[in-house]
């Protein structure tokens, strides 16, 4: 502002060393005339400018309606797991809200990093989101050495998702019928037994890593790209997994694998009759998953409301709460920021469970 009244005052000046002059003629003052204007008009353009560095707000332009096209929901995984599920099943809803379509990407590989670090390059304009999972937002940055995005840098949390328990599940195969029992046949074939993951680093990757350590067992990891980890499981290629609840349910349903525990501090609601690895004495084994939106880093704010709000709407639906537990997993809902320091949280408690199971960084 005082930027802008040293121009008015200049102004003035010019005016009155103009006005001073004896060549008064009518087209003199026609010239003074306009030199006013313009001047007058400069220094209001300032003092606006002025007003709006000082948190002044100008008159806002009109903001063009979200979204105008379609949208692409990029999720790191292959289809079929629990980040497609829960992605597909928002992504109908969006569709339906704005009737423009969202599309599902699946762009799998590396733990889920290789779809990350697609969303994370792709243009902040809203029409690329990113729907991922605990694995590439709060256990890559400290499992993986060259991470090519930090999360709380690179990407704006929008909304968390649902939150899940993994099932240890084993194939009929396998005598054991409880944790206990399972425990004791590790101990009696060390080494023999193979758990799957949807790759390392997932939640999947860690829980059976840490069963490992609490239990002292000797058990080989074997690392997927996503959903074919339950494939194989079922043709008994694999003996066992930590499965998210929404991707195990109906294998479950149907009796092709056994569950025999969650990873969840408690009891899942779609699950009732199965135990909590603490209820098997393995106390302190929470390693469940989560699953949330995110957005590149610079995506305007009116994006971030409009996913927040439509995703927190969505999730009070009757009808959506009942299929999401059904599934085996728990809407969450809330803000942005929320989001934000959940995945702070979860990043530090996965750092330590790497540092606990001794899985290299790589």
């Amino acid at each position: 502002m005082i930027h802008a009244q040293n121009q008015s005052q200049t102004s003035i000046e010019q005016v009155k060393d103009l006005t001073s002059t004896t060549q008064g003629s009518a087209h003199c003052a026609l010239q003074h005339g306009k030199l006013i204007r313009r001047q007058s008009i400069k220094a209001l353009s300032l003092g606006l400018l002025g007003a709006t560095s000082l948190g002044i707000a100008a008159p806002a332009r009109a903001q063009t309606s979200y979204p105008s096209k379609s949208v692409r929901i990029i999720v790191p995984f292959s289809a079929g797991g629990t980040t497609d599920i829960l992605a597909r099943e928002m992504s109908g809803h969006f569709t339906e809200r704005w009737k423009q379509s969202f599309v599902v990407e699946n762009k799998g590989g590396a733990g889920g990093t290789l779809g990350t670090d697609l969303a994370v390059r792709a243009p902040a304009d809203g029409y690329t989101l990113l729907c991922a999972s605990v694995g590439p937002l709060a256990v890559n940055p400290t499992l993986i050495k060259k991470l090519p995005y930090n999360p709380l840098v690179d990407l704006v949390p929008i909304v968390l998702i649902a939150d899940v328990a993994n099932v240890l599940v084993v194939n009929p195969a396998v005598s054991a019928k409880t944790v206990e029992e399972f425990i004791k046949l590790l101990e009696q074939n060390p080494d023999k037994f193979n758990y799957g993951s949807t790759g390392i680093g997932t939640a999947a990757h860690l829980s059976g890593a840490l069963f490992g350590i609490r239990t002292k067992t000797k058990i080989q990891h074997i690392p997927y790209r996503g959903a074919e980890a339950v494939q194989d499981l079922l043709a008994g290629r694999i003996q066992f997994m930590f499965a998210t609840a929404p991707s195990i349910m109906p294998q479950i349903k149907a009796g092709k694998v056994r569950a025999l525990a969650v990873t969840s501090l408690e009891r899942s609601r779609a699950l009732p009759d199965v135990p909590t690895m603490k209820e098997r004495g393995l106390s302190d084994f929470d390693s469940g998953s989560w699953f949330g939106f995110l957005a590149p880093k610079g995506v305007p704010d009116q994006v971030v409301r409009e996913i927040n709000r439509a995703t927190n709407d969505a999730l009070k639906l009757p009808a959506v709460q009942s299929k999401l537990i059904t599934a085996g997993a728990d809407p969450v809902g809330g803000s942005p920021s929320d989001f934000y320091n959940f995945i702070k949280t979860e990043t530090a408690k996965w750092r330590n469970v790497i540092l606990e199971t001794g899985v290299e960084p790589q």
